[in-house]
C-alpha cells in the first residue's frame, strides 16, 4: 500500500516521511518546493529519505490535475495526508487570494482524486486557527468554528467544510486532524520559536506582539506523528480530532524560557496587537486520547530544549 504525503518536504511532513519508512511503509511525496522560506530547508528536511527504496519523490503541485491523475494511475494510491498548504496567519492578510487557491482549491483537487480513484482513506491537516476567538476553554471539536479572524484560518475552515461535504457525496472516509501550534527540530523558521530562539541567538531584540499574556497550546512534532501515525492505523467513516498538547504557554514565559536555554536574556520590543493573533489556543484532546489512544508526552520545558539542542548542534547554513 502507498501512502501519498502532500507537502512532505515541510516540517511535519519531513518527520511523517521518516516514520512511515522505518516502518517500511511506501511513502510518496509531493512537494512544489515554493519560496514562502527558502527551499533549501525542504531540500535538507527530505535529503534523510533519498535513495530510501521505499520513497519516490515528485516535485509539483497539488493543483496540476494531469500531474495528479498521472501519481494515482501510476501508483495506485490508497491512503492520503494532506499537509500541503500555504501557512502562516499574517501574510495570508497580503495574499488572501493565494490562500484560497493553494489551502481550498488545492484540497479541492485532492478530494476529487479520491473521488475518482476510490481513495481508502484521506487525512485532511486542519489548524487550532479555525477556533477563531471562541471564548470557551478548551476548545473541542464540536464548538462552534464560525470565528475565524485571519483568511488563513478561513481558508482552513473552508477546506473542512468541503472535506465533510466530499464524505457526504462520495463516502470518502475522511479525517480532519486540528494541529495547535507544532513545534520542533526542522521547524519554519518563519514560526515563532524558531525565529525567537534565532534573534536571541544573534543579540537582536524580539518583537513582542501585545503584553506578552496571549497563550498557546505548543505541541512538540513526536506527538503530532503518533497522533497521525494512530489514525493511519484506524478506520473512521468521518472524524475530527484536536492534536494538542493540552496546556498553555503565555508568549512572555515563552520567550523567557528559551532565552535561559540558550543562556541569553532576551531583549524585548514591545508592539500592540496584530491583526489575526488570537488570545488562546488551548485543546481539549479527550476525543483523541478516547478514540485514538492519543497522549502527549512531552512537555514545553523538554520540547524546547530538544528544539534548542537542534538548533544549535546541526543549524548550518540558511541562518537570515
Amino acid at each position: 500500500m502507498k501512502y501519498l504525503i502532500t507537502g512532505g518536504a515541510g516540517f511535519i511532513g519531513s518527520h511523517l516521511v521518516k516514520q512511515l519508512l522505518e516502518q517500511n511503509r511506501e511513502v510518496v511525496c509531493l512537494d512544489n518546493f515554493n519560496t514562502f522560506y527558502d527551499p533549501k530547508i525542504k531540500e535538507k528536511n527530505i535529503a534523510q529519505a533519498t535513495g530510501h527504496p521505499n520513497f519516490i519523490l515528485i516535485r509539483g503541485d497539488i493543483l496540476d490535475a494531469k500531474l495528479l491523475d498521472k501519481i494515482f494511475k501510476k501508483y495506485k494510491i490508497k491512503k492520503i495526508i494532506h499537509l500541503a498548504a500555504l501557512a502562516g496567519v499574517r501574510p495570508s492578510f497580503v495574499s488572501p487570494l493565494k490562500y484560497v487557491e493553494t489551502d481550498v482549491n488545492g484540497t479541492i483537487c485532492l478530494l476529487e482524486k479520491a473521488k475518482d480513484y476510490n481513495v481508502e482513506q484521506f487525512i485532511f491537516a486542519s489548524s487550532s486557527s479555525i477556533y477563531g476567538i471562541n471564548k470557551k476553554v478548551p476548545f473541542s471539536e464540536n464548538d462552534n468554528v464560525d470565528l475565524q479572524i485571519s483568511p488563513y484560518a478561513s481558508a482552513k475552515k473552508a477546506a473542512e467544510v468541503y472535506c465533510r461535504t466530499y464524505h457526504h457525496l462520495y463516502k470518502i472516509p475522511i479525517t480532519i486532524l486540528r494541529f495547535f501550534t507544532v513545534y520542533g527540530p526542522c521547524q519554519r523558521p518563519d514560526m515563532a520559536i524558531h525565529k525567537f530562539a534565532r534573534l536571541i541567538h544573534q543579540n537582536k531584540p524580539i518583537q513582542m506582539y501585545g503584553d506578552g499574556s496571549s497563550q498557546r497550546d505548543y505541541t512538540y512534532i513526536d506527538d503530532i506523528i503518533t497522533g497521525i501515525m494512530s489514525v493511519l492505523d484506524k478506520s473512521f467513516d468521518f472524524e475530527i480530532f484536536n492534536l494538542g498538547n493540552s496546556e498553555t504557554t503565555s508568549l512572555k514565559n515563552l520567550i523567557e524560557l528559551i532565552g535561559s536555554l540558550i543562556g541569553k536574556t532576551p531583549e524585548i520590543k514591545k508592539l500592540p496587537d496584530q491583526p489575526g493573533d488570537v488570545p488562546i489556543t488551548y485543546a481539549n484532546i479527550s476525543r483523541a486520547k478516547k478514540m485514538l489512544g492519543y497522549q502527549p508526552k512531552v512537555p514545553i520545558e523538554k520540547g524546547i530544549e530538544s528544539f534548542i539542542q537542534w538548533y544549535q548542534n546541526s543549524f548550518t547554513g540558511y541562518e537570515k
